[in-house]
């Protein structure tokens, strides 16, 4: 029997989110509705607390016995395990269907639903990467471990605005995850700004950075990759998510890190 999605509980629904966005075990505790992930994209930034809270963790507490640059990748490589690099496979997806696919839309989506990984994919994440390793060790381990647990809700609260600016670019049959994320309604567009605004708001008051900086740039960064997805595709994916999400959080940590 197919269940209303009003009819799920609000549980039910960040269960789905944590399981959907990690590979954690949680679906051992608990298994929800399918229904229910049709609304996975409503809590994500609550998902980057807890993979953003787990890097950070990381990186701070094994800089206290390690290298620095050790703890460094220690922490990105916990990211990696987390997520199941959920994410970085869809920026890999997107830099090889962007890059590879020229001006034809079906051709970027046939390239990006292939499961093989192209010379833009590679490039893209070694780049990516190594940016990230960068940025944060420009900072000291408390400010980069900060930073991780303020940029990866925000990035995520932000990117999830895609699915309310357009459409999704594929059939739901052709989906991925063979789901399609549900519009927001205002309770849950309120519930999602909490999520990514709270912990950008800690780390701005405690660190002093100027907040239209941290605040904006990145958002223009995800407009202009609106754009860019809207030109070629006329619609969202889950790779294009995926890539919005970490060049986001990354904007955030290139912006600090200029700051």
């Amino acid at each position: 029997m197919q269940i209303n999605i009003d009819q799920t509980r609000w549980y039910d629904r960040i269960w789905a989110s944590f399981i959907f966005f990690t590979r954690l075990p949680f679906w051992r505790l608990h298994q929800p509705a399918q229904e229910c992930y049709k609304t996975v994209v409503e809590h994500w930034p609550l998902t980057g607390w807890l993979t953003g809270g787990l890097m950070a963790a990381t990186l701070w507490v094994g800089s206290m016995y390690l290298p620095y640059a050790v703890a460094v990748l220690l922490a990105i490589v916990v990211r990696l395990l987390v997520t199941g690099a959920l994410h970085e496979d869809g920026l890999a997806d997107f830099l090889d269907g962007f890059g590879g696919g020229g001006s034809d839309r079906d051709r970027i989506l046939t390239i990006m639903k292939d499961s093989h990984i192209g010379t833009y994919g590679v490039i893209g994440l070694i780049l990516y990467h190594l940016l990230l390793a960068a940025t944060l060790l420009s900072m000291t381990p408390t400010m980069a471990a900060l930073t991780i647990l303020a940029a990866s809700p925000y990035a995520r609260m932000v990117t999830a605005q895609l699915i309310m600016m357009m459409p999704y670019a594929r059939r739901e049959e052709d989906a991925k995850a063979k789901t399609v994320y549900r519009k927001m309604d205002w309770r849950a567009s309120v519930s999602l700004a909490i999520q990514g605004l709270l912990p950008m708001g800690l780390y701005l008051w405690y660190t002093g950075l100027p907040w239209e900086l941290v605040i904006f740039l990145p958002c223009i960064v995800m407009y202009f990759l609106y754009l860019l997805i809207w030109n070629k595709l006329r619609g969202y994916t889950g790779d294009c998510c995926g890539a919005v999400c970490l060049l986001v959080e990354l904007a955030v940590c290139l912006v600090v890190c200029a700051l």
